[in-house]
């Protein structure tokens, strides 16, 4: 995942968590649903970086066997 993935990530849920506790604490049930959406985006984002370096890897992995497959002929 790259570095400005991981920063917005780390941004939103810190956002979200700081939204869902106002929310919490002022007995606002929107604002806390709210800053609970942001946490799960969060996660989303994550997710999605961490699936980007899985395709990466197989597209290298891909790559060096094919690599390999046209040495040997």
């Amino acid at each position: 995942m790259s570095l400005e993935d991981k920063i917005r990530a780390t941004a939103k849920d810190a956002e979200g968590k700081l939204q869902a506790a106002a929310g919490e604490l002022t007995g606002d049930d929107n604002l806390k649903v709210e800053g609970e959406a942001k946490q799960v985006q969060a996660k989303v984002i994550d997710a999605a970086g961490d699936l980007k370096d899985k395709v990466a890897d197989a597209a290298d992995a891909v790559g060096d066997a094919l690599k390999g497959l046209s040495d040997r002929a």
